[in-house]
């Protein structure tokens, strides 16, 4: 099984069969699709500019769409790559229980669904590792009231979601599904019942 380097070497080729090197970008989304492997693609196309159904895109496109799931996924090792030195120090320290982002990491390892939209055509516009920046800069400070990704209050919450968990808050505005710690309690109970938080 051809890893994610092997791949983006694929869709960069000039020599190979341009549906071979399309197909190559969709398996990327099989190692790495923060939205999710259909928001991801949709997310992808959008920015680069050919359709998802598109058999014969422009490679340019192609190449593009690329770099910016490269730069995504660039983010997200340096954060796994702190996160794991992080919880080294706290075991060494005697910290060996894991808080609520441990718990929320371990479901998102690899950087599969780390901003989660169930609706593969609702997702946020801005490039990828801008996204992951907000989202990990969310996870390192106090939780908050609203969304880490576009800063919206309307907050849902859904349930029978297509990933673990399964329900939770879901920003009304850009699509992701809101990691709870980023979230106040307050904001977690206005988002369960239904209720927008209004800040003030």
């Amino acid at each position: 099984m051809a890893g994610f380097r092997s791949l983006a070497r694929q869709v960069r080729d000039p020599r190979c069969d341009l549906a071979l090197r399309r197909y190559s970008l969709r398996k990327c989304l099989e190692r790495f699709a923060p939205y999710g492997h259909r928001a991801t693609w949709d997310h992808l196309c959008s920015r680069a500019g050919f359709g998802p159904e598109d058999r014969s895109p422009d490679p340019v496109r192609l190449v593009a769409a690329l770099e910016e799931l490269e730069e995504a996924r660039s983010v997200w090792l340096d954060y796994e790559v702190e996160f794991a030195r992080r919880r080294r120090k706290e075991k060494h320290d005697g910290l060996r229980r894991p808080g609520s982002v441990d718990d929320w990491h371990r479901l998102t390892w690899g950087g599969f669904g780390v901003a989660w939209c169930d609706d593969p055509r609702v997702h946020p516009g801005e490039p990828l590792a801008e996204v992951l920046r907000r989202l990990i800069a969310a996870l390192e400070r106090d939780p908050g009231a609203s969304c880490p990704v576009c800063a919206g209050e309307r907050l849902v919450w859904r349930y029978d979601l297509d990933h673990e968990p399964s329900s939770g808050p879901v920003c009304a505005d850009c699509g992701i599904l809101v990691p709870r710690p980023v979230l106040t309690p307050e904001a977690l109970a206005y988002a369960r019942r239904g209720r927008l938080l209004v800040s003030a």
